[in-house]
């Protein structure tokens, strides 16, 4: 009966390490995609504000150019 034991206690350390495994893998999968979000949002970000600036400087050309008109007329 002494025999038996010796095998069966094993069993049950190496389901907590699967399970252990299967955490780790899932935190890191999870963590992997914030990541990426957050660095999409950060690019999205940073793409709206150059374009808004560069209508700003289309703009302000266009009251430059409006300006250099009516003070030559």
């Amino acid at each position: 009966m002494a025999d038996n034991q010796g095998s069966s206690g094993n069993s049950g350390n190496n389901a907590g390490m699967f399970a252990i495994a299967i955490v780790l893998l899932l935190a890191v999968l999870v963590g992997g995609y914030l990541f990426e979000q957050s660095n999409n949002s950060t690019f999205a970000k940073n793409d709206a504000v150059a374009g808004a600036a560069n209508a700003v400087g289309k703009t302000a050309d266009k009251v430059g150019n409006a300006a250099d008109k009516a003070s030559s007329n």
